[in-house]
């Protein structure tokens, strides 16, 4: 993780940590970065965030100021401008989200010409550039300047390719969307429409300052209300860039990237559609997900948090299925990064395929209590390895011993220690989480 670019990004409040002038220099050098040779071509998409508007046109204004043109896709999600950049020949995207953080952030997600996340020897050479370690880029002059251009087509192409994936129609289906007011409020819909599914939809009304407010993937009881309260057969809610799905089944309960990730795995298996009948997951899958995957012989791969390192994982051994518990999968024959709608798709394709609800899939997953609790720290390795925290991690690791687990890692986006806790009960969950928090908070 660099200075300004963690596992996601450039992010952090608008104005405050990433500024106008922050988004105006990464424009800079992305547009000579990628121009040396030719004339770059680079794709923007933003959220619905107030401050994504403000940026779009900082990082416009910067990368036609080093000649380069940048094409803008306006509101729309980060799966979709991964797809637009690998399938419409850009050098690069960039997307204007902070994804599931409250509407104040945001951030800059750099997207390479193969619809990966950008390299790491890329974003340290831009760290440098934006302060002032490397040498000021030359302005272009002339005819040399680059302009911007409307490139609202990309986003329908997008919504195009969605639509083709689905090989059964979604007549009958009653489906409810939480669109977290967010990126996904101008696709989600449309898609399930089309399909034929009979489509509710809430949390689908951005003002730039309600995105992720009690709503969406983060937020999913109001989903939950709203399938029970309209008898729903299924129900989705996204995150603010839509690159996550959390699903809600017709009882009202909550189906996370772990049962996804096992329900859509297990069928994949019975298809002969799953390399090595294997799935990626991060630490912080849960030990239910790993159990029932024992016994469906459903093998599997754990990563470090984040969807950048599952495809890292995916890519280097050929694998089509993989994802985290906070909804972030990936299909690999579809996508390049986490896709929400895609996987709402992909959800609808087993209950629709298998004949049965969604409740029925998930059931075959008995999964532990688990409780995650963050503490803000000043110095996080230092804390981390403290004497002291290490005793206290390593008491509740064999007081759990095989019938649950602890996970103590840091933020990849914030200045926080993360602590996890799986066991039997919750009450054991919550005693453990405290035994470890309190051990940090007496050394700060």
């Amino acid at each position: 993780m660099g200075k300004y670019f963690g596992t996601d990004g450039f992010r952090g409040e608008a104005n405050v940590k990433l500024t106008v002038e922050h988004a105006f220099k990464v424009g800079r050098y992305l547009g000579w970065y990628y121009g040396r040779d030719h004339k770059a071509r680079i794709v923007i998409g933003k959220d619905t965030r107030r401050s994504s508007y403000m940026f779009e046109y900082a990082l416009a204004a910067g990368i036609t100021a080093s000649g380069g043109d940048a094409y803008l896709l306006h509101v729309t999600t980060t799966p979709s401008v991964s797809y637009v950049v690998r399938t419409e020949g850009f050098d690069c995207g960039i997307m204007i989200s902070a994804s599931h953080n409250p509407f104040y952030d945001n951030g800059i997600k750099v997207i390479n010409g193969y619809g990966h996340k950008l390299e790491a020897k890329v974003e340290d050479k831009i760290e440098r550039y934006l302060d002032g370690e490397s040498e000021e880029r030359p302005l272009a002059v002339g005819e040399e300047i680059g302009r911007t251009v409307d490139f609202s087509a990309g986003r329908n192409r997008y919504i195009g390719y969605l639509i083709s994936i689905p090989t059964r129609s979604f007549k009958h289906m009653r489906v409810g969307l939480d669109c977290a007011n967010g990126s996904s409020s101008a696709i989600a819909k449309s898609v399930f429409d089309a399909l034929g599914a009979k489509t509710y939809v809430i949390h689908n009304e951005p003002d730039g300052v309600n995105i992720n407010t009690n709503c969406g993937s983060t937020h999913i009881e109001e989903l939950q209300q709203f399938v029970r309260e309209n008898h729903l057969d299924v129900g989705f809610a996204y995150d603010g860039d839509a690159d996550r799905c959390i699903a809600v089944d017709e009882n009202g309960n909550v189906v996370d990237g772990d049962l996804i990730l096992y329900i859509c795995g297990k069928y994949m298996k019975e298809q002969n559609a799953l390399r090595h009948d294997t799935i990626v997951t991060t630490v912080m899958s849960n030990l239910g997900l790993y159990k029932a995957c024992d016994k469906a012989g459903l093998k599997y791969e754990k990563t470090a948090v984040g969807d950048k390192y599952v495809y890292e994982n995916m890519t280097q051994n050929g694998f089509q299925l993989g994802g985290e518990q906070s909804g972030h999968i990936i299909f690999s024959k579809h996508a390049t990064t986490g896709d929400g709608i895609l996987t709402s798709l992909k959800v609808m394709e087993v209950i629709l395929e298998r004949k049965v609800t969604l409740a029925t899939l998930a059931s075959e997953v008995k999964i532990y209590p688990q409780l995650l609790q963050n503490l803000k720290v000043s110095h996080m390795d230092a804390t981390l390895n403290h004497e002291k925290v290490q005793e206290a991690i390593a008491s509740v690791e064999k007081r759990l011993g095989e019938d649950g687990r602890v996970l103590v890692r840091k933020s990849g986006t914030e200045p926080l220690l993360r602590v996890m806790v799986e066991a039997l009960t919750d009450e054991l969950c919550e005693e453990c989480v405290l035994h470890i928090i309190n051990a940090m908070k007496s050394v700060q």
